[in-house]
């Protein structure tokens, strides 16, 4: 559970794991398709909260990269959260708010995923709940509990989605952000890059603090004041840190590349969860650590 300046909220996702080789044929569904997949959100996690059915359920009934929902402020689900702030009905009970495409089957803006992101196996459509502050806070706790474990979408469910999007779907499931980015941490420990995930997880809970990586052999960046700067390091100031010792000319050339890759791994990786990144020029005589803080 999350607090907004329009009211607390519940922020979350349909997970979408996608067969090998088969994307989604659709971007977003049309605006019957995204009712139909609201409500069955909407009666699955009333089985794990019942308080739900007396919340604003809001879905953005379109496909992301689970980067794009993973980003400082919460991005995607302020999107749905202004979507909702105009939203007719207001007041009238508790309301079922689902937003497809237009009456031309265009994506409009607020749905439109990023290009460059599309290739992932996993996909999340977004969600929140919203309503009376402690039956937020209640059904916030609860889903924050269960979902986790036990969140599997019923098999409707599952089929609506697969269907309606025109993808291959192995495994649907609800999550909120907390689980997400849990789940996301754990994957990119996997993928060995574990020493990047405080940094991440620094920027989307704590972003006003400060977070270094600073652990050879991986570059040295810091993340303060919402971006991050990388240490873009000389070739002999790189040698000093990093060299491998009696390692021939060959080999440091080599280390020298993989390094420079690295360093733009990293790169796109806090980009693409909307991390501003910068490289700082560090001479070989000049305190590397001292350059990021100035």
């Amino acid at each position: 559970m999350t607090r907004s300046p329009t009211g607390p909220v519940v922020m979350g996702v349909i997970a979408l794991e996608l067969a090998a080789g088969h994307a989604p044929q659709r971007a977003a569904l049309s605006a019957a398709e995204a009712s139909g997949l609201a409500e069955k959100l909407g009666r699955d996690l009333a089985v794990h909260a019942p308080q739900v059915r007396d919340l604003d359920l809001v879905l953005a009934a379109a496909h992301f990269d689970p980067a794009e929902a993973l980003r400082p402020g919460w991005s995607l689900h302020q999107r749905l959260r202004e979507l909702h702030q105009r939203a007719p009905g207001r007041g009238e009970g508790a309301r079922l708010i689902a937003f497809g495409t237009d009456e031309n089957g265009d994506v409009p803006l607020p749905l439109q995923a990023e290009e460059g992101l599309r290739g992932g196996l996993l996909r999340v459509v977004p969600f929140l709940l919203t309503g009376d502050g402690p039956t937020v806070d209640a059904v916030g706790e609860r889903l924050e509990t269960v979902l986790l474990e036990t969140g599997m979408a019923q098999a409707d469910t599952a089929l609506l989605a697969q269907t309606a999007f025109g993808a291959q779907i192995e495994h649907a499931r609800y999550m909120t952000l907390h689980d997400l980015a849990a789940m996301t941490a754990m994957q990119y420990e996997h993928g060995g890059l574990g020493a990047l995930w405080p940094v991440i997880e620094t920027a989307l809970m704590a972003p006003a603090e400060e977070q270094w990586l600073d652990a050879p052999p991986e570059p040295l960046l810091r993340y303060s004041g919402g971006e991050v700067h990388i240490a873009l390091f000389e070739p002999a100031a790189w040698r000093v840190r990093y060299a491998p010792q009696d390692a021939t000319d060959e080999q440091l050339e080599r280390a020298y590349q993989h390094f420079q890759a690295r360093q733009q791994q990293i790169a796109a990786v806090l980009e693409a969860h909307g991390i501003p990144v910068t490289f700082a020029h560090c001479p070989g005589k000049t305190d590397a650590r001292e350059t990021l803080q100035s």
